[in-house]
């Protein structure tokens, strides 16, 4: 198995255990150069709100989106486009990937920005 086949394991079994309480997800995606944020819906089939490194609005605040300044900018957006969309509470889904570095920094910005899990 290779790191990508374990994340990818470790992403499904958060996954199913937020399924079944059809809870709304607070989903993370982070690659070398961006990473990515979206809220979605309880039922899985409609996106509420996203944020990303990629967006030009997050590009012109910092200089390079593989960063944990970068993860931070994201997390505020995202919590800000989620609590205009009427979202309060979420479940996090850090797609596999470990609870450290840029991941846990939009998490806490996020949660800085009102989103409660």
């Amino acid at each position: 198995m290779d790191k990508k086949q374990a994340r990818l394991r470790r992403a499904r079994k958060t996954r199913a255990r937020i399924s079944e309480a059809e809870a709304v997800r607070l989903m993370v995606h982070r690659s070398n150069c961006h990473i990515y944020a979206q809220v979605i819906s309880g039922c899985g089939t409609r996106t509420l709100a996203s944020a990303s490194t990629v967006e030009q609005e997050v590009r012109g605040q910092v200089p390079a989106g593989g960063t944990v300044a970068a993860a931070k900018v994201v997390g505020k957006l995202i919590a800000e486009r989620a609590r205009a969309a009427g979202v309060e509470e979420v479940a996090f889904d850090r797609s596999g990937f470990l609870y450290h570095g840029r991941v846990k920094a939009l998490a806490e910005a996020a949660r800085e920005g009102g989103l409660k899990f």
